[in-house]
């Protein structure tokens, strides 16, 4: 019978587009045959491995220029499709040429300016946006829901009898029932009437009927949990290697309740024996068992201050799947061997039993290591040679990453510090020490280890893909890096750009410099082809570390079992996979994007009302960016950024230097430069933006 792949062959072949009647008869098939042809074509239109022309001719996307990705979208109308598969550089796709394309949408686009990379939007494969949440605005009898997310750059059609009883200027939850065109604008209906958010906690709640976020777990997936046991069957442990014995701890954060991996080590005449045990929740969630497609739909666990939205129930995450102290859990261990000059020289794979001595937190193994701290090391005297031995091997396992290549970033996160009533009290930089370090390139060999394994046998998998920045874009670095280093390039290549952060680091303009650096990278995503990690300066690398919050990690766990102990992988079976995986990837990716978009909403939410009560109040701050539209500044004392208008510069009239990325005042000569201190007036707190506008304190 004919498939899928046979279609597909016969049209990568072909020199032309072909009509269904022409592929029946150059295919040589019966009336049968053809009747199951038209079901395969509808689904190859579908998926956008075919494209159907107007004139209802078939063919490859690849043979008529047109290049399948996701679509983001900027405020002003315009985006970029970033193509599916790696290697090609993003697509601008002006305003008039979006096809009412929404941020996240699936999209085929035709390149129609090869050398400018720009595009126009032919087909929309899978719409990304369901809901929305507004504004509702009523004139004159007609209904607009305008959106809170910035990158909707459109109002969607509200009709009378969708409108719930919802009032002109209420904050409402909309369904979208008709998509925008070329021709009209899209519709909808009102579902929800939210309360205007009176304290931070609601703020929360509209943020994630924002991102329609899912609160609850559906009542099959919590009785699917509630049957499951952690106790361990008398036979278990011959089926699994028993660790039990061997010194196990786990380093999280202090408020972490999901601990998904844990680490040992031992010390060899060779040099290091390092195990990574990684929760084994592939034993309690099956392909396609009720969990595991509620975990797939939402992709990834969401981090908020106040709360965690979890891909898996509490019962798994918190409880049976959790690497907790002192009780025996269920694993996926990952055994490497390194020589004393940190090179991996062999690795194992292997389900595994262990049991966590310790629940170790960052700061406490940085007391231990860094502090030295007296009591702290009496209290784990027993495993101090452990930790002792692993930031050995973190050491020299950093020194070699970065001798490769790898961007050694140190950009400092917000963390957002609530009260009681679960109101912010401040917003700091987080914490980062060297136990992050430890944790970090620990699981990084982990990564690269069964990448490179599951590479090496063939197997479709799913890969952790970071591509090298386009040619512009280092352009644009070089600019900023003339304007505020003493560093003197003609040009810059990727190359470039560990030593360019390398030169900057302890000095002032660091942050400024890496943040520059980090905001003109592509961002990193999920995908079939192993084309490498740019950022980690990796030939081969996945995520498979974080089963508990990661589904495509998951994933990786069930494809590395799978293979364990064979020689060959059925040739059915990596039909399936090469089938499955590319929708998968494409999908872990999407809800990794929404999870950011959230978290980052939040914390301009939290910021927002952390500065509500400081209007007036004049602060001192960094500048970490110029534009001619005004100044971006970052607090000294508090982890807040905000933006001062060119507007609201009133001594003089100021001009945009683009050579030097500044604002140079017309008569007095005053100039604003990246990484200068500047004393800002906090002028507005916009609440619904989510912005803070400061002004030049008054003389």
């Amino acid at each position: 019978m004919i498939d899928k792949e046979r279609v597909l062959k016969f049209f990568s072949t072909c020199s032309h587009p072909l009509s269904f009647k022409e592929t029946i008869s150059q295919m040589g098939l019966d009336r049968k045959e053809a009747r199951h042809l038209r079901k395969i074509l509808q689904g190859l239109v579908k998926s956008g491995e075919l494209i159907m022309t107007r004139q209802g001719r078939y063919g490859t996307p690849e043979e008529m220029s047109l290049v399948k990705g996701y679509f983001e979208a900027h405020r002003d109308g315009y985006g970029f499709v970033i193509p599916e598969d790696p290697g090609q550089r993003d697509i601008f796709v002006p305003s008039r040429a979006t096809l009412g394309a929404m941020e996240g949408d699936r999209v085929i686009v035709r390149i129609e300016n090869p050398k400018k990379r720009d595009g126009r939007i032919l087909r929309i494969l899978e719409r990304a946006q369901t809901r929305l949440v507004g504004t509702l605005e009523i004139t004159k009898g007609v209904s607009f829901l305008r959106p809170k997310r910035r990158d909707i750059p459109f109002d969607i059609y509200i009709a009378p009898k969708d409108r719930k009883n919802a009032g002109n200027g209420d904050m409402v939850v909309a369904e979208i029932l008709t998509y925008p065109t070329d021709k009209r604008p899209p519709s909808g209906k009102v579902i929800k009437i939210l309360k205007k958010p009176e304290i931070p906690a609601e703020e929360v709640e509209s943020i994630i009927d924002e991102f329609n976020l899912p609160r609850k777990f559906p009542a099959d997936v919590t009785k699917e949990a509630r049957s499951l046991s952690a106790e361990i069957p008398d036979d278990m442990p011959g089926r699994r290697k028993d660790l039990q014995k061997l010194p196990t701890v786990t380093i999280d954060g202090e408020r972490a309740k999901d601990f998904d991996d844990a680490i040992s080590i031992k010390l060899r005449k060779f040099g290091y024996t390092l195990y990574v045990h990684i929760a084994d929740v592939g034993y309690y969630v099956p392909w396609d068992s009720v969990i595991d497609r509620e975990a797939k739909k939402r992709g990834t666990s969401v981090y908020l201050p106040d709360r965690v939205v979890p891909m898996l129930p509490k019962k798994l995450s918190e409880d049976i799947c959790s690497l907790k102290p002192k009780v025996p859990r269920f694993a996926f261990t990952v055994e490497m061997d390194f020589s004393r000059d940190g090179v991996r020289i062999n690795q194992r794979f292997y389900p595994s039993i262990i049991r966590s001595d310790e629940r170790m937190t960052y700061t406490q193994v940085k007391e231990i290591l860094v502090d030295e701290d007296r009591k702290l090391r009496k209290r784990y005297d027993y495993l101090l040679k452990e930790f002792e031995l692993m930031e050995e091997l973190c050491g020299v396992m950093r020194e070699r990453r970065l001798k490769r290549g790898s961007l050694d970033f140190d950009l400092p996160e917000p963390e957002v510090l609530l009260d009681i009533r679960g109101n912010p009290e401040a917003i700091v930089v987080a914490e980062r020490n060297f136990a992050h370090m430890i944790i970090e390139e620990f699981m990084i060999a982990a990564n690269e280890a069964v990448a490179e394994n599951l590479s090496a046998k063939g197997v479709p998998s799913i890969y952790r893909i970071h591509e090298p920045p386009d040619q512009s874009k280092m352009d644009d670095i070089l600019k900023v890096v003339k304007a505020v280093t003493n560093i003197r390039k003609k040009h810059l290549s990727v190359k470039d750009l560990p030593y360019i952060l390398e030169k900057v680091r302890g000095r002032p303009e660091e942050d400024v410099v890496n943040y520059i650096v980090l905001r003109s990278l592509k961002q990193a995503r999920y995908s079939i082809q192993n084309v490498g990690h740019f950022g980690l300066a990796s030939e081969c690398y996945t995520h498979f570390t974080s089963p508990i919050r990661r589904y495509s990690d998951l994933v990786v766990h069930r494809i590395l079992r799978e293979v364990l102990g064979r020689k060959k992988m059925k040739d059915e079976r990596m039909k399936e996979l090469e089938e499955a995986l590319p929708s998968t990837a494409f999908h872990c990716s999407r809800r990794e994007r929404i999870a950011d978009d959230a978290e980052r909403a939040v914390v301009a939410a939290m910021r927002a009302w952390f500065m509500k009560g400081k209007v007036g109040e004049e602060l001192v701050a960094r500048i970490v960016g110029v534009t001619p539209q005004g100044i971006k500044v970052r607090l000294k004392d508090f982890y807040v950024d905000g933006f001062l208008h060119v507007s609201y510069l009133t001594d003089d009239y100021y001009i945009y230097n683009e050579r030097n990325l500044q604002l140079v005042g017309r008569r007095k000569k005053r100039r604003f430069s990246i990484g200068g201190e500047i004393t800002v007036r906090v002028d507005k707190v916009d609440l619904d933006q989510r912005e803070i506008i400061f002004g030049l304190p008054r003389t």
